[in-house]
């Protein structure tokens, strides 16, 4: 027993610092992928994401979104004509309804006879453009701007999306930067669509995912 009891202390001892290194290894990492991930926000704030011409159409924008915003929903040409005045590319009988949010105007190229509808979302920090019939439906999001994750101070990325001609955005829909729907296709309610969607295909879910090409 004499014997046993030195042997069985040295082997607690040796067993306890082995944690400790383990513990202390396991700080190290945890240290190191912090850094790693780790955002730099003083730099994303301080820099320079609009010239003095861009900050000046925002604010002027958001003095006119009331007008915009408060227009009665059959004067469809008072807002057509709001949007061209701040640079919008706007084709005739464009339907937009006074509850969209439009973050930037002048990044816009509507066809003609496409409708964006109730509460629908176009955040045009980059340029969106919504070809000719083409319908948005209420609620939609349509989101043309990201951030660099690869870089820590996350730089904005002002990305296009484009709808094509005839195209069908379904309520609640989310459609991501840099990507594009095309001619004919249609987007499921509430689908996340973060790559492109070809002609005339249907797709839906989260992420979305193809249905069936439409006529088959």
């Amino acid at each position: 027993m004499m014997l046993i009891s030195p042997l069985m202390q040295h082997l607690v001892t040796f067993v306890s610092r082995l944690n400790e290194t383990s513990h202390v290894e396991k700080l190290v990492r945890e240290q190191h992928m912090s850094e790693s991930y780790s955002i730099d926000v003083s730099a994303n704030r301080k820099a320079e994401k609009w010239t003095k011409r861009e900050k000046a159409g925002r604010v002027l924008w958001a003095l006119v979104q009331p007008l915009f915003r408060l227009s009665p929903r059959p004067f469809w040409g008072l807002r057509r004509w709001l949007l061209r005045c701040f640079g919008a590319r706007v084709g005739a009988e464009v339907h937009i309804h006074p509850s969209v949010r439009i973050i930037i105007p002048w990044n816009l190229i509507l066809g003609a006879q496409c409708a964006v509808g109730d509460r629908a979302i176009l955040y045009s920090l980059g340029p969106i453009t919504i070809g000719a019939r083409a319908t948005v439906s209420q609620g939609a999001h349509l989101c043309a701007g990201t951030h660099d994750l690869a870089i820590s101070n996350r730089p904005l990325l002002k990305l296009p999306i484009s709808i094509g001609a005839d195209a069908w955005i379904a309520a609640d829909a989310f459609i991501g930067p840099d990507v594009t729907v095309g001619t004919g296709a249609v987007v499921g309610a509430r689908a996340v669509v973060v790559k492109d969607v070809e002609e005339g295909w249907i797709v839906a879910g989260n992420p979305a995912r193809l249905i069936r090409k439409i006529g088959s």
